[in-house]
């Protein structure tokens, strides 16, 4: 099966001519003569962009998630490229309508005509793992209330078993010839993408990440004025449907469109950073596909100019002792202190506890330095990332992969950043925020919040020492009571073998008396 889908890869990147960038990346020329001799047709009419998008829908879900994360770095990409690669966030060839009713109806138990008072066959959205539907609910609470319909795809399983089984073999491999390889841990990190994958084909698994993403940005709470995530209505959602009030904003990639109706498009950055720091530091919660398809801003009424979160598919969670360390060392970044950077790295337990502390401290510094004071256009995150990639080597860093969605998410944090605010500084934006935090955590402010959680639990189990001290001594008693009466039948087994054995050694003794009698007289 593994043959196979390596076989239809090369074969569509043939179909396609994605071939010749392999061609012109070797440089051996009897590998280059071989390609070359494969090559069967050198022209094709559409355009390279067009033909690597196609491509990629072609290979199926995982490919386009690919393809969607490249098209938010226009720094590392050319532009007819990133241009066509952008198609991939919504626009998705959907699958027949027809289909996805019966799907809705199969899941739901219900006709479309008993749920709906209308509903759009045509879809609005489609994109890698389902597509969605404009719909108005016909009945109950929520009667004549705006709808989007998210449907799944048929058949998505299977495919991703697919591309998940090669991306295993692949990591397997990748341990065994490449001197990376165990530090890189490929094999976690595919079992981490396989996770959020599957995920992703549980839509009640969704539906219920936008609850909680929802409930930590709360409509009418200061954060809410930041965030706005729809509601779901639980009574029309299954693993495979799930219906959810429905939003009415500008893809934040219309950046024209968006400064046309007067959104303050620096203060919008602003919120963008505020948003991705809370999600990760404050609730350790934070939503991990953010692609300028599932990022809108509110064009009407109380959400204008609000972010408009959608697809939940992807979520990110992080440990105290991760938010912990993380925080520590953005702060120690904004402050230049290079040298705490390396201990968090060794206190981490990111790198091996023997590693110099002051040879790290120099190859940091060497890295971050010259990226100080500059605004977010001269600034590319995928340099950055490469070269701490090349320190990390050298150092013997291990990958963590439980921060692997959360580099994806600041790569795509970067890409929306870029297109909004090129001159953002993004050390300045944010380092307030963390200090807060970190002041909130482990400051004053921090050993209050602390004090106040843990008399909220003493308040409980006060009253209830008294009972439970009587019960562990009862208890200790009647172990000791036990563990006396042990001992004692021990000793009275011990006394009976010791008696056993005087009595046994007098009788010998005796024995031999009497002989010796007998032979002096």
């Amino acid at each position: 099966m593994t043959l196979l889908r390596l076989f239809k890869i090369f074969s569509v990147m043939r179909r396609y001519g994605l071939h010749e960038i392999i061609v012109d990346a070797i440089n051996h020329p009897m590998l280059w003569r071989v390609f070359r001799l494969v090559s069967a047709n050198r022209f094709y009419a559409m355009p390279r962009g067009e033909r690597m998008r196609r491509a990629l829908e072609d290979l199926g879900p995982i490919f386009v998630k690919f393809g969607q994360v490249l098209s938010t770095r226009r720094d590392l990409l050319p532009t007819d490229i990133a241009d066509e690669l952008a198609l991939l966030q919504d626009r998705v060839p959907p699958f027949p309508s027809n289909m996805a009713i019966a799907q809705i109806e199969l899941s739901l138990g219900r006709t479309i005509d008993e749920m709906f008072l209308e509903f759009d066959p045509e879809p609005v959205a489609s994109a890698s793992i389902a597509q969605v539907h404009f719909a108005t609910l016909r009945q109950g609470v929520h009667a004549g209330k705006q709808v989007a319909v998210k449907v799944l795809r048929p058949g998505m399983a299977e495919v991703i078993g697919k591309d998940l089984a090669l991306m295993r073999m692949g990591a397997r491999v990748l341990e065994k010839i490449s001197h990376d390889g165990r530090r890189l841990r490929p094999r976690e990190v595919v079992a981490e993408f396989d996770t959020y994958l599957n995920d992703e084909l549980d839509l009640m698994r969704e539906a219920a990440n936008a609850a909680q993403l929802r409930r930590n940005f709360a409509p009418g709470t200061p954060d809410g004025l930041l965030l706005r995530v729809p509601e779901m209505y639980w009574d029309y959602c299954s693993t495979s449907v799930i219906v959810m009030e429905r939003m009415f904003g500008v893809p934040i990639s219309q950046i024209e469109h968006l400064r046309a109706i007067g959104v303050d498009l620096k203060k919008l950055s602003r919120n963008g950073v505020e948003i991705f720091f809370t999600q990760v530091f404050r609730d350790g919660f934070f939503h991990a596909d953010m692609h300028p398809g599932n990022i809108y801003v509110g064009n009407s009424g109380s959400d204008f100019g609000r972010y408009i979160a959608l697809d939940f598919g992807i979520v990110g969670t992080l440990s105290d002792t991760d938010k912990h360390y993380l925080a520590q060392n953005f702060i120690a970044f904004f402050r230049r202190d290079y040298k705490r950077v390396a201990e968090l790295h060794v206190e981490s337990g990111w790198v091996p506890g023997q590693t110099r502390i002051d040879s790290l401290e120099s190859a940091i510094r060497s890295v971050i330095e010259p990226f100080f004071d500059k605004p977010l256009k001269d600034i590319s995150l995928g340099l950055v990332l490469m070269r701490l990639f090349q320190i990390s080597r050298r150092f013997n860093v291990e990958v963590q992969p439980q921060l692997v969605l959360l580099q994806k998410t600041l790569l795509n944090i970067e890409g929306l950043g870029r297109q909004l605010d090129p001159d953002l500084d993004l050390w300045i934006t944010a380092k307030p925020f963390l200090e807060n935090w970190m002041n909130e955590q482990v400051g004053w402010k921090g050993f209050q919040n602390r004090l106040s959680w843990e008399a909220a639990q003493w308040a409980t189990i006060l009253p209830s020492l008294p009972r439970l001290l009587h019960q562990s001594l009862s208890q200790s008693s009647g172990r000791v009571d036990k563990q006396l009466e042990l001992l004692a039948k021990q000793q009275r087994r011990i006394n009976r073998a010791l008696g056993f054995t005087l009595f046994l050694v007098l009788g010998m003794v005796g024995t031999s008396l009497l002989q010796w009698g007998k032979v002096f007289l």
